[in-house]
This record gives structure tokens, sequence and C-alpha cells, in this order.
């Protein structure tokens, strides 16, 4: 079975739902940099900041706080931040520590962090719910939004797909890391990939 040329749906669903509002989890303010110019002009966006994968507060509150200040320099998105809840992810993950970075453990967190985006977007009366995971190239773009599209048949919202890191996506977020001078971290939060 072909994978579905995810970047190409979520261009044409772009073009097809102009004005409608958008739900973006983001991870970072440089993961959301690139995604945000995607698909800001098109859709009225809020970014989601839930994050509970994070290992220490302390690296919680410097991605909250870059993506407040990336979002009050570019205009681009309004933020709603959830409170720093790393319960929530040592109990998703919970018997899945030793598992290897890209496995089990790290669906159960995309799983988590998605499903509260479409909770938080059914509740807001959001029209559709996205993620910026799949700007990474260690992310399994495929899967994401899988998982998404199963959110979406649960919570009634509209997923977007995406595969962000199609048409130099990863790329550009590193320049667009540099440009805005952007806390980049090594490593994706958990404790289990630093």
């Amino acid at each position: 079975m072909n994978t579905p040329n995810y970047d190409a749906v979520m261009l044409a669903m772009l073009c097809e739902n102009e004005g409608k509002r958008l739900l973006l989890h983001s991870c970072c303010a440089p993961c959301s940099s690139y995604c945000l110019g995607q698909v800001a002009g098109k859709m009225a966006t809020t970014v989601l900041f839930y994050n509970p994968n994070l290992d220490t507060e302390e690296e919680y509150c410097k991605r909250k706080a870059e993506e407040v200040r990336f979002l009050s320099e570019t205009h681009l998105a309004d933020m709603l931040d959830c409170d720093y809840a790393p319960a929530d992810y040592l109990s998703a993950v919970a018997g899945l520590e030793g598992e290897p970075e890209g496995g089990a453990r790290c669906k159960k967190c995309f799983e988590l962090r998605l499903g509260k985006t479409a909770a938080e977007a059914k509740r807001g009366g959001f029209d559709f719910f996205a993620t910026t995971l799949t700007v990474s190239p260690l992310k399994n773009a495929a899967l994401i939004n899988e998982i998404g599209f199963a959110l979406e048949r649960e919570y009634g919202v509209r997923y977007l797909p995406s595969d962000f890191k199609k048409r130099g996506g990863y790329q550009r977020s590193v320049e667009l890391s540099r440009e805005y001078g952007l806390y980049r971290q090594n490593y994706c939060g958990c404790k289990f990939s630093k």
C-alpha cells in the first residue's frame, strides 16, 4: 500500500477551507516557525502548546517562552497554553520506557498530544486540528497522520494531515530558527530521547 502524499493533501485542503479555524499542536517554536508559514495564511490558526513529554519544567518553560516570543514577533497565530503535566506523559508511556526511539513509546506520546489537541479543538469549536510534529525528519509522518485520522473519527473534528518536512520544510525551520534567534534543542524532549 502506498503512503499518501500528505503534503499535497494538506495543500489542497488548505485551499478548499480558507478562513476556517485550525488548532495546531506545537512541540516548539523552531518546528512551528515553518509550519505556521504554511497554514496561517489560509486558516485562522491558534497554536496549542501541550508537551507533557518534556523532561523538566525548566525545558518546558524555555520552549514555551520561545513559542510565545516567536508568536509575538510574527503575529502568525494566537496561543493556547496547557500547564506542564509530566504525569500525563509518564502514565501514557508506563511500561514502554525501554522501547527504542521511534517505537511504541513514541506512538503513545503522539496519541497523547494529538488526543489533547483534538479534545481542545472540539471544546473550542475549531474546524480542524493538526500538529507540527511531521516537520521532523526523525518522526514518522505516516504514523502521526494515522493517529490524527483516528482521532478525527473519535472527536468529530477534522484532522489536517501534513508532512511538513516535504518541500524543504525541516531545513527552512532551521533557517528560521537562526533568523529569529530561537532556542533549538537537540533532542525531542523526553528523558528517554536525551
